[in-house]
């Protein structure tokens, strides 16, 4: 694809790799058919390819509209289009570069300034969210069905273990997650003590910034990457007191995806490009880290789990970090005969904020997403995304958990 980037973004940073990503586009329309919004609107500007015009044009300088701000908005950014590309088109980057440009050319309502300036500010303040999600949980009764579906109810999160192993990796303890799921981080830290390795926590690490970023407060999003650099560090290299940890583990797929992309994304700052590039590399999701011990948990666990047990791949786990197969690794290993619905790849429509910012198309595809894995015959369903397991439960009376919970118990049984 031909480009000639305006001169307000050429020969930036952004307008650099912006060209590189455009120019690899050959137009195939291979991405539109695994497209989840192109499969509901039907619209080609609601698919990427599509969308990769619509950016190329505001780059080269056309004038931005709100309908153009409303394509990119409908994006759920699932990279489902990165998986399909034949020619490796980075969307994902794409459509940040392009959204953050639309953003500043095109001021939104009030009353959607207002929701979005709510989300960013409170959403990664876990202090802030947790009592706003208590509160929402003791009035639960008293609020619409669609709010009622919108606040998990209250989960207990179950005792850490205290005992030293030799094996040390850190956990992102995250922003939302411990206020909707605190059970998660917890089950992994049981499982993961019973297995030898010690899971540890950096008291100052918080939001891994994605939240912000894909709200377009770029800035804000790189501010809490900077932070979590800084409360992770000492671990990285050993120093202030505390143990040297060989990995750090995420829980949250949608954590995962972000992470791994520190050091692209701060590769700008001499500060901290190095040190975000070390964190990038020591980064895995728990998927990849229970394999090793796949043996191990035959051994403990084979004929502990009888349910029929479904599993939904996030989009951040199978697009964002191409991680397939490996849930279901561990899961069958562990004697577990568990199920992938039709049409897998698909996002169920959580996508982040994304089912607060359009509930309507979201809903949409959780409902499909759910009718997919009832044909199933499922009686749990499982997730690696506290996203997608709050969105999916939020349609569903079948139990929806995080994979390791599932192991979690049946090594407590």
């Amino acid at each position: 694809m031909q480009t000639h980037l305006a001169d307000f973004i050429k020969n930036t940073r952004d307008g650099d790799e912006a060209d590189a990503i455009l120019r690899a586009c050959v137009h195939c329309g291979f991405c539109t058919a695994t497209c989840p919004t192109y499969q509901l609107l039907g619209d080609e500007l609601d698919g990427p390819r599509g969308r990769i015009y619509l950016i190329k044009q505001v780059l080269e300088g056309a004038p931005v509209t709100a309908k153009t701000q409303s394509h990119l908005d409908r994006c759920l950014t699932c990279r489902n289009c990165e998986s399909t590309c034949p020619s490796g088109v980075k969307y994902g980057r794409l459509v940040d570069i392009g959204r953050k440009v639309v953003e500043q050319r095109v001021q939104r309502p009030l009353a959607e300034r207002l929701k979005r300036a709510v989300l960013k500010e409170a959403l990664p303040r876990s202090w802030v969210f947790k009592p706003a999600l208590r509160a929402g949980q003791l009035l639960r009764p008293l609020l619409s069905k669609p709010w009622q579906d919108k606040i998990p109810h209250v989960q207990g999160a179950g005792q850490r273990p205290t005992g030293a192993h030799a094996r040390k990796m850190l956990v992102l303890e995250g922003c939302t997650q411990p206020g909707m799921a605190p059970n998660i981080n917890s089950a992994t830290a049981r499982v993961l003590d019973a297995l030898g390795v010690q899971l540890l926590s950096a008291p100052r690490a918080g939001c891994c910034g994605a939240l912000r970023y894909h709200l377009n407060d770029q800035d804000g999003g790189l501010d809490d990457m900077r932070r979590n650099i800084d409360a992770w560090w000492p671990y990285v290299e050993g120093t202030e007191g505390v143990p040297r940890v060989e990995a750090i583990v995420m829980t949250a797929s949608g954590c995962g995806a972000t992470v791994k992309e520190y050091g692209h994304l701060l590769a700008h700052d001499a500060a901290y490009a190095a040190k975000a590039e070390r964190i990038s590399a020591l980064t895995r999701d728990l998927s990849e880290v229970m394999p090793e011990f796949e043996e191990e948990l035959g051994r403990k666990l084979r004929g502990k789990i009888s349910e029929r047990v479904a599993y939904h791949p996030p989009c951040t786990l199978q697009h964002g970090q191409q991680i397939r197969g490996k849930v279901e690794g561990v899961l069958r290993a562990a004697g577990v005969d568990v199920k992938l619905c039709a049409d897998s790849h698909l996002c169920c429509g959580s996508a982040g904020t994304y089912s607060l910012l359009q509930p309507e198309l979201s809903l949409q595809l959780r409902d499909r997403k759910l009718a997919n894995l009832a044909d199933t015959g499922a009686e749990v369903i499982v997730s690696a995304n506290v996203g997608c397991q709050a969105h999916l439960q939020s349609g569903t009376d079948t139990p929806v958990q995080h994979w390791i919970e599932l192991i979690d118990r049946a090594l407590a049984s």
